[in-house]
Order: structure tokens, then sequence, then C-alpha cells
């Protein structure tokens, strides 16, 4: 396979086939947490997307010169200090998303994806083909947090990026707001559904039985 596509195809498949989120269970905290609007949910996303695609490019560069002893406590030094500067960033000029991300931008850093990818890929890879592996995995990401803010927040308060899109019964309307919508379980809920879904469509996705029944004619033996 050329070089090109190789890399188109490291870019996609963490998209659907191997979403970091469905498949791996990963990043599971941020996504139920900041998906109750799709502004905060976009932020978090490119948010973390960046982290992920600058830490994997900057441990790559530098993975022949970090000794395996310490090699996780320079990856979080470098995840950490990423995430600062995003950080700064968001509450120079994003304060109000910034102060409804609360933690959760600081807690990037010991996110399961961005440290997975850095030690699993980054860490044995050319810096070019670990950073098309952190973008596919953190458009991956993104796209699942999206999916899931714009349900929450349509169901929830009848509105999309803040635009009203279902007229609800308060301004003369036929919608009534799903109040959990906005709570952590509904996010727990949508997120196990897609899972479910996903698999369904994608047989190959589920994991095998631990356990498998016997059949009935070897209870009644």
């Amino acid at each position: 396979m050329a070089a090109g596509g190789k890399y188109w195809v490291t870019l996609t498949e963490p998209l659907i086939r191997k979403n970091p989120v469905t498949l791996q269970i990963l990043g599971l905290c941020s996504a139920l947490a900041v998906t109750t609007a799709v502004d905060t949910a976009l932020t978090m996303s490119v948010s973390l997307t960046v982290v992920l695609v600058l830490s994997a490019g900057i441990v790559s560069a530098i993975r022949r010169m970090i000794p395996d002893t310490i090699r996780l406590i320079v990856q979080i030094m470098i995840v950490a200090s990423l995430v600062i500067v995003i950080d700064q960033v968001l509450q120079a000029y994003f304060y109000d998303i910034s102060r409804r991300l609360s933690v959760f931008v600081s807690l990037i850093t010991t996110n399961c994806l961005v440290l997975g990818r850095t030690e699993s890929f980054a860490r044995n890879n050319r810096p070019l083909p670990s950073m098309i592996d952190a973008l596919g995995n953190g458009l991956g990401y993104s796209l699942i947090l999206i999916v899931i803010g714009a349900v929450r927040e349509l169901f929830g308060t009848g509105k999309l990026m803040g635009a009203q899109v279902l007229q609800t019964v308060d301004h003369g309307g036929w919608f009534t707001p799903f109040s959990l919508m906005l709570l952590a379980p509904s996010a727990f809920f949508l997120l196990g559904g897609l899972v479910w879904a996903i698999r369904s469509i994608r047989p190959d996705q589920a994991e095998a039985q631990e356990f498998v029944p016997p059949h009935a004619e070897e209870v009644r033996r």
C-alpha cells in the first residue's frame, strides 16, 4: 500500500471501525460530563485533539532520547504542559465556555486516550504517522462527543448551539424539554445505546463471550 493510502487508513479507521470511545471505551469521563451542549462538547473535542496531535508529535520526535524507566513521566509532563497552554487560551478568549468545562480541560492530562496513543503508537513510530494517528483518534473522539452533545442539547432545551430549533411550550410551541437529558445518566444511556447500535451493525467489534450457557439438552442430562 502506498504511503498516502496508509496514512488515509490511519486517519479514518478511528472514526467508526476503531473509534476510541465506542470500541476501546476510552475518554468516558469527558464524554459523560461535558456533552450537555454542542459548544462545550466541540470546545472539549478541539482541545483534546490539539493536545493529542502535538503530544504525539513531540513524543515521537524525542522517543529515542527518552529512557524507558521515565518514559511515562516525560509523556505526562509534555501533555500537562500543552494542557496548561490550552486552558490559559480558553480562559483568555472563551471564558464562559472555560468556566462551564470546569476541571475537565485540566483532566485531559490523565485522559486514557492521550496517554494511550503516545505510549502505544507515538513512542514506536515517526512523527508524521504518529500525528496522523493522533488526529484520527481525536476526530473519532470528537464525533462521539458532538453527536451526544447535539442529542442532549436538542431534546434537553430544544436548542442547538444556542439557536432555538424546537419551539418550547413556554414560548407558544409544542415541545416540552426533557430535563433528564441534561443530567449525567442520560449521557451514559446514550453512549451505551450508541455502542450497542455500532456493534449491532459491525458484529466484529463485539467482544467474545466469556461464558456460553449450556444447551437445554445438556441441562436435562
